[in-house]
């Protein structure tokens, strides 16, 4: 026999909840598509936002949680990522402000070519050209 542990606030009632569901043949089959789709489309949003300023990975991990509710290896799968990026931030914070600081100067510079390839190349707005183009003419 399963021994649980007394489940309190939001979180117990939402499994105790799925729990609920799962306990019927048909929910379990329902709930499984219901957190397939719902993932699905998180982390496809999520994908489509990466190249743009914004919460792009935020959201792909969010997907990869709401699918971790239903599926082992999305479970795998985001323990895998919480360590690495737990692993990284703690190397990260071993490290000198300068080394810090060169890391961000290389995460920031990273972001902005990436920025600018988005806007040149989806809406044909090249940012760097118009900024020269203005400081030549002003």
């Amino acid at each position: 026999m399963e021994q649980r542990r007394r489940r309190r606030g939001w979180r117990g009632r939402l499994h105790t909840t799925l729990d609920l569901i799962r306990a019927n043949p048909t929910g379990r089959v329902a709930l499984k598509i219901f957190i397939g789709i719902l993932g699905a489309i998180v982390v496809t949003v999520g994908v489509a936002l990466i190249p743009l300023p914004g919460p792009g990975w935020l959201l792909v991990i969010a997907g990869l949680g709401v699918w971790a509710v239903e599926f082992h290896w999305a479970r795998r799968l985001l323990a895998f990522t919480r360590r690495h990026v737990n692993s990284w931030t703690r190397w990260v914070k071993m490290r000198s402000l300068g080394v810090r600081f060169v890391l961000g100067a290389v995460g920031l510079a990273f972001v902005s070519v990436v920025v600018w390839l988005s806007l040149k190349y989806s809406f044909g707005i090249d940012v760097v050209a118009e900024a020269l183009h203005y400081l030549a003419t002003h």
